[in-house]
């Protein structure tokens, strides 16, 4: 018996296999009734009851074995046939036939229960989920409460077919698949499919498997092709604002996953004074303009989708939206601009229940500044626009960012405002290509642009084949670069790899909900903006015998453009006084320079750049320093002076020569030893190696004896040099007649001497001073011939004496010297003088203040007084009185 059910079920599937009954977009229903039963309760409500015109598809036959007991069941015998079928709201017809195509009926025989109906029916609608994954059947029973005790059960049994295939192979029982379908308390069933996605397109064939009530339904098959009948989420997001045209935009987004184009339906009602509407309309964008919208009234707005080409199902309704329209409509209600644009408001306002007329409209700003009205316009009965030519940059007050614009019914101003955003875009970018040429690096600064809360600020791009047009300008095409903020607040955008002589447009975009913003377009090429790498191999030397300050260095590999060069030198030191020196040959790679101190430590330091003008100045290279060493011979001996010590018991005189060790500017520049140069007579000529040592004693024997003191570096000796003769006879020559010295304060004596006239040739003079009655150091100078008066400058002690010697020094030997042991007689008046050239200044000058304060408040006290003084003419005692003679008052 089993295996005659399964073959009966098999061949029906297989008879029915062509006259599957087409899911369709919409609700469809089961039905299932006696086939020997003609009365109306048989028959769900708008089923033909005609039989004879019905055809045999959509058909299946269910026999029952029934018992008497039942409310309907007194006209049914104890094995009936049940005949079920598909019918629809669009198409009511339900055919019924009980023979296949051969004319053999096809009964399936199962046991039940005593139904107290003698008809069955579900709601049945089928669709694919929107991830194009699950295909789902909903099955909801329309049982009376008679069968609500009895448990539910629905599977559901399908096969897949490929319909690319010329003739398919018919499925076999095995072939189906059973799902048991998901039912709940209140007889509802949803029967989920898996659908792999490349079976989208295939013919998914199934039938419904009832058990109800002890009695077991078997639908007549039906097919669909998944991608035929997508059901679509719900679109997202739906939401409703004014325009900047004052419409009514009603807009939504898509659903995220369905691979096609979507249509909409649109259900939107207006309540307001004047009237109430509905209105469904279809569109296929995300959005859809209501126009004519006033204040005061209230929208709402519902929207569905379903697939823009071919089959589909509509999805369900969104969520119901309201939106109301305030008293007074502005559009747009914000508005962000740029620096030196023009900009328009409109606006609508309902005084109560009555719209004002746009002629009564003004136009206020923060309500501290009344809009002429030279910049309003009418658009008609209700709408008034204001323009704002040549914005310039709003001025935050406090928290707020932005100029608040007021529509107001003449002397009367509604507490809503449209909000104006003003901010200046002129941003710089700057960009520069590294030394190797590999990457180019753009930097930005937003502290330019007025902080406006919610926006975000991106580099945009375009990249053109070759170089720049000649007046840059934003391009449709266009890409983003990540910018990175660095400690120095600015952004850095790195491109790489880079195309040399590519033009890259760039501009910045202020991102803001209240839309976009694009700073002026820079272009540029990274060529054009190469940082060289700094020059290498940098030296820097002084030039033996010749004293320059010697700079030699290597060009960079990259770029191959001829470059110049710039150099910067200094002493070293902790701040480093720089001098620049330019170099325009691009052939060139070392540099002399003249320097004034040949013994000091220089630093140098090299960078470039295109000889065109192009890019920019590398980097400094780095630091190359001189060395300190001899250059030349030094310029000239030491200046020295001797000490004469006699013995009279032996009748010696011992010569000490001393001099002060050379200076750096004089050895150049260094000295390595000193030899003293002798001559006399009977003698001739020798030297002697005094090394490092700064003072010699030799001894004086002759009438005269000429020495010199040579100073000698890795050069050599030094060319120009002090020579001083020894004369037992020119010592006797007195020229110096007279010599005083004058005290002009601890730390300066004024020396002053008168000379005879003489035949020999006077070079110049040595000074000698120390403090008497001690064994005191001797200090001396060498003075100039020329000069009859010197400013001696040391730490003279007030109470000490002092001893001056003047020597006269000639070609011929040194002179009698003159020497005095105390400050000249009329010191005090000198004293006198000198303190005169600094106490008469300051007198002078303290008489001419004291002169002007006298006459300010001379000045100041007249006015008090005449201020003090009644008006002669409200006074009667003071009539006929003349103030301006000094006698008639008196």
């Amino acid at each position: 018996m089993e295996k005659k059910c399964h073959l009966k079920e098999f061949i029906y599937v297989i008879t029915a296999f062509n006259l599957a009954y087409p899911i369709t977009p919409w609700k469809f229903k089961l039905s299932c009734m006696p086939s020997n039963t003609t009365y109306d309760f048989l028959f769900p409500p708008g089923i033909s009851k005609n039989t004879s015109n019905l055809n045999g598809r959509y058909e299946a036959v269910v026999e029952t074995k029934l018992n008497s007991s039942g409310t309907y069941l007194s006209n049914l015998s104890s094995r009936t046939t049940f005949h079920c079928c598909f019918w629809s709201e669009e198409d009511k017809n339900c055919s019924v036939y009980t023979d296949d195509i051969e004319g053999k009926a096809f009964v399936t025989t199962v046991n039940s229960l005593v139904f107290q109906q003698t008809g069955a029916n579900w709601n049945i609608q089928c669709w694919m989920k929107e991830d194009l994954k699950l295909f789902i059947c909903n099955i909801e029973s329309l049982f009376k409460n008679p069968f609500k005790n009895y448990d539910l059960k629905v599977h559901l049994l399908y096969v897949l077919l490929d319909v690319l295939e010329e003739s398919p192979l018919l499925p076999q029982k095995d072939s189906f698949q059973v799902v048991q379908c998901n039912c709940s308390v209140h007889e509802c069933c949803e029967c989920h499919v898996p659908v792999p996605t490349a079976k989208l397109n295939d013919t998914l064939l199934m039938y419904l498997k009832i058990t109800s009530g002890g009695a077991v339904f078997h639908s007549p098959p039906m097919s669909a092709q998944p991608i035929n009948v997508v059901k679509p989420d719900p679109p997202l997001g739906l939401r409703m604002e004014i325009t900047d045209t004052g419409s009514l935009k009603i807009s939504w987004s898509s659903p995220t996953l369905v691979p096609f184009q979507l249509q909409y339906q649109v259900q939107y009602s207006e309540n307001s004074t004047k009237y109430i509407r509905k209105t469904d309309e279809i569109v296929s964008a995300t959005s859809l303009l209501v126009d004519s919208v006033l204040p005061g009234s209230s929208y709402g707005a519902q929207v569905r989708c379903k697939r823009l080409d071919g089959l589909g199902i509509w999805s369900d309704w969104s969520a119901l939206l309201t939106f109301t329209t305030q008293d007074v409509i502005y559009f747009p209600p914000k508005i962000l601009t740029a620096v030196g644009s023009n900009i328009s408001f409109h606006c609508i306002y309902k005084n109560e229940k009555k719209i004002v007329s746009s002629k009564k409209i003004v136009w206020w700003l923060n309500l501290a500044e009344k809009i002429p009205q030279s910049q309003y316009d009418v658009v008609d009965d209700h709408i008034s626009k204001v323009t704002f030519p040549n914005l310039n940059a709003t001025k935050p007050r406090g928290k707020f960012t932005y100029d608040a614009v007021y529509c107001c019914n003449e002397q009367e101003c509604h507490h809503r405002y449209a909000e104006l955003y003003v901010i200046d875009v002129n941003i710089n970018i700057s960009c520069e290509t590294d030394g190797y040429l590999t990457k180019m690096t753009c930097r930005w600064s937003p502290n330019a642009i007025q902080s406006l809360a919610g926006s975000n600020l991106q580099l945009r791009y375009h990249r053109s084949s070759l170089y720049c047009s000649d007046v840059p300008s934003i391009h449709p095409v266009s890409e983003p670069k990540d910018c990175h903020l660095q400690r120095d607040g600015f952004y850095e955008c790195i491109f790489q790899p880079i195309f040399l002589l590519s033009g890259y447009t760039m501009w910045i975009r202020i991102n803001h909900t209240l839309g976009s913003l694009d700073s002026p377009p820079a272009c540029v090429i990274p060529d054009s903006v190469v940082k060289p790498l700094p020059p290498s191999s940098v030296k820097a030397e002084i030039t033996v015998k010749i004293g320059l300050l010697k700079i030699s260095w290597e060009k960079p590999v990259f770029p191959e453009n001829n470059l110049q060069f710039q150099i910067r030198y200094g002493l070293s030191g902790k701040q480093v006084q720089w001098k620049m020196f330019e170099v325009y040959d691009a052939k060139l790679k070392s540099a002399s320079l003249p320097v004034p101190d040949l013994c000091a430590v220089y630093t140098v330091q090299v960078r470039c750049k295109r000889l065109d003008g192009l890019g920019y100045w590398s980097n400094w290279s780095t630091p190359a320093h001189t060395v300190v060493m001899d250059v030349k011979v030094p310029i000239r001996g030491p200046e020295f002076w001797r000490l004469i010590s006699e013995d009279t018991t032996k009748k010696e005189r011992n010569v000490t020569l001393l001099w002060k060790p050379l200076m750096k500017n004089d050895s150049l520049c260094s000295v390595r030893r000193y030899v003293v140069k002798h001559h006399t007579s009977h003698n001739g000529t020798w030297l002697e190696d005094v090394g490092n040592h700064t003072k010699l004693t030799f001894l004086w024997t002759e009438q005269a004896h000429s020495v010199m003191v040579l100073a000698i570096n890795s050069i050599g000796a030094s060319s120009a040099n002090f020579n001083l003769t020894f004369s037992r006879a020119i010592s006797k020559v007195n020229i110096v007649q007279s010599l005083s010295a004058y005290p002009l304060n601890s730390s300066c004596v004024i020396l002053s001497w008168m000379l005879s006239p003489s035949d020999y040739n006077l070079m110049y003079f040595i000074l000698e001073w120390k403090i008497l009655n001690e064994d005191s150091e001797i200090k001396w100078l060498r003075i100039p011939s020329s000069v009859k008066k010197y400013y001696v400058h040391d730490y003279f002690i007030p109470i000490e004496k002092y001893q001056f010697s003047l020597y006269p020094i000639f070609t011929e030997g040194v002179g009698k010297p003159k020497i005095i042991n105390s400050f000249a007689q009329d010191d005090e008046k000198h004293q006198h003088d000198a303190d005169l050239y600094v106490i008469v200044p300051i007198i002078i000058s303290s008489s001419i203040l004291l002169l002007g304060i006298l006459s300010v408040s001379h000045q100041r006290m007249k006015k008090l007084f005449w201020e003090d003084v009644p008006n002669p003419k409200n006074c009667s005692w003071a009539q006929g009185l003349n103030f301006q003679k000094r006698t008639d008052i008196l």
